[in-house]
């Protein structure tokens, strides 16, 4: 059975679905919104999260996340 979480991202309530296995990541977060992890900032609670820390920080009901994609060019 799957749990979802209603966080507010980049200033917009969401609803998301999370693992039937436990609690979303916020590592698993970016995977289903289809972001690199590698290309990103985020910021959770005004706080920000080490990208070392992805997979190990998880989000509840009521989270605010802003989230920052870099985009290289030239």
């Amino acid at each position: 059975m799957h749990s979802s979480v209603t966080l507010t991202l980049n200033g917009e309530s969401r609803v998301f679905e999370g693992p039937a296995d436990g609690p979303l990541s916020v590592a698993a977060l970016l995977v289903l919104i289809g972001l690199d992890t590698r290309k990103v900032a985020v910021e959770r609670n005004e706080e920000i999260v080490p990208r070392s820390r992805y997979a190990e920080t998880w989000l509840v009901s009521g989270d605010s996340l802003e989230i920052v994609h870099f985009i290289g060019g030239g």
